[in-house]
């Protein structure tokens, strides 16, 4: 193995609280910063600011779901999605 693990800075996997507005309400999400930072990639590659982005997931999530069980999860997936999807194409 190559150390994919070890080699990566403690930063990276230390979790971030921030605050968002979703609807009009401010919610605190905790994520590692690794995400947070994809999070702001694929919110520049659409052209929207990170929140916006966030809160699209959401409403995404609740209009398919009726219910956002674990949100947080749902970004970390979101961004695994991402990835998945640029290297496949």
């Amino acid at each position: 193995m190559d150390n994919l693990y070890f080699d990566n800075p403690t930063s990276h996997y230390l979790p971030i609280q921030k605050s968002i507005r979703i609807q009009g309400h401010v919610t605190s999400i905790s994520l590692e910063k690794l995400f947070w930072d994809l999070l702001d990639q694929i919110a520049e590659s659409q052209g929207v600011k990170r929140n916006q982005f966030i809160a699209s997931l959401y409403i995404e999530a609740l209009n398919h779901h009726g219910d956002v069980k674990n949100f947080t999860s749902l970004l970390r997936s979101a961004c695994v999605q991402h990835i998945l999807s640029k290297e496949n194409g």
